[in-house]
């Protein structure tokens, strides 16, 4: 298992680098004569961290880190995509709530966290992650969820929609015939803010506990769902990020933030568990928007 565990590590590694890379490029490519054509191209900012776990049965021990990498540019207003892995023994009251830690509290989790709130309205928000995590048990969870900001965009029938949806089905397709329909289906179901009766944004696939017994196949399925985000994220990005935009635009990407942020602080498993585990409080709310308001 310490192999494989290396292996899920320095995959969530390799894909931070290529998301990055994609992203930067993105920036360089931002047309002089539209909004902030003119500044500088962003680049990404790494900062490194090391755990440190509140439980004493993890006193004067390594509990792992990860690193934080932040980019405000021209393109991205605020992007991150963090990786981290970690490791030690849940707290009494949060291993009964985690599979395979009722009875030995010691865990080991390691993954990549993405989320980019856009200058350009028309650019929809987006959010990817994918995680492996070892108890007595193991298993893969992940996946992405498209966030259109303006109303008009909102709704799956979009070129936007359907090319990340594709995306994602094609991953999918590629190992369970049912994949799709059953993620898809888990991700409107997941990603939806209870208390206002609203979807966050259009969906794509969410998955959790994923152990068929085949360690290699659930991760090659992994590493194809982050392949598929770079697929079905970036073209949309250089699609739209050249477009005008205008300030009643502006004013309900702002407003749309808000909802996002509501979700996030209120609904997100991934906040809870960094919370719960003692992880980086700036990388758990990496996620939050530069900007937002509420009407």
């Amino acid at each position: 298992m310490e192999e494989n565990k290396q292996r899920a590590s320095a995959w969530f590694a390799d894909l931070r680098d290529q998301i990055c890379a994609a992203f930067e490029k993105l920036e360089d490519d931002l047309a002089p004569d539209t909004p902030h054509g003119d500044r500088d191209p962003g680049r990404f900012e790494r900062t490194s961290w090391n755990r440190e776990s509140t439980n004493p049965a993890d006193a004067g021990l390594d509990t792992g880190g990860g690193t934080m990498a932040v980019m405000k540019g021209r393109v991205f207003e605020k992007v991150g995509v963090n990786i981290s892995t970690v490791f030690g023994n849940f707290s009494p009251e949060f291993a009964k709530q985690i599979d395979g830690a009722e009875d030995d509290p010691r865990f080991w989790a390691a993954g990549i966290s993405l989320v980019a709130h856009m200058w350009n309205p028309h650019v929809p928000a987006v959010h990817m992650n994918t995680r492996h995590i070892v108890t007595t048990k193991w298993w893969f969870g992940g996946g992405g969820d498209l966030n259109p900001v303006l109303t008009k965009d909102r709704n799956k029938e979009t070129k936007d929609a359907k090319h990340f949806h594709g995306a994602y089905k094609n991953a999918c397709d590629d190992h369970g015939a049912d994949y799709y329909e059953r993620y898809t289906k888990w991700c409107d179901e997941y990603f939806f803010n209870v208390h206002r009766n609203e979807p966050r944004g259009v969906g794509g696939i969410f998955y959790d506990r994923l152990n068929t017994g085949d360690w290699n196949e659930d991760f090659a399925f992994t590493q194809d769902v982050g392949r598929a985000f770079i697929e079905g994220y970036v073209p949309l990005v250089a699609r739209h990020m050249n477009e005008p935009w205008t300030a009643e635009e502006r004013e309900e990407q702002l407003v749309y933030r808000g909802r996002y942020a509501e979700f996030n602080l209120v609904y997100d498993r991934g906040t809870k568990f960094g919370l719960q585990t003692g992880g980086n409080i700036d990388a758990i709310l990496m996620s939050l928007p530069p900007e937002a308001k509420w009407p």
